[in-house]
């Protein structure tokens, strides 16, 4: 069977310059859903994912890191008093 070296031997391939191939853990900051893809890093941490993220499901939630919605909105408040 012909391999990648263009002489039908077998797949070469430069050895040690490919990083690690993970099973990785992805979880979702949001929702807490964990599914596993394919990754170079062993665990990954996402804010959002397709379960959660508005335009998938159609529905709009705030996610509030450390109040700042609040500060926020206290912001616009006072600029509208002005």
């Amino acid at each position: 069977m012909p391999g990648t070296d263009g002489v039908g031997g077998e797949n070469l391939v430069k050895p040690d310059i490919h990083p690690k191939y993970f099973q990785a853990k992805v979880h979702c900051g949001s929702c807490g859903t964990e599914w596993t893809v394919g990754s170079t890093r062993p665990e990954l941490r996402v804010d959002v994912c397709g379960n959660c993220h508005p335009f998938f499901t159609g529905k709009q939630t705030i996610i509030d890191t450390a109040g700042q919605v609040e500060r926020f909105q206290k912001r616009l408040e006072r600029q509208v008093r002005s």
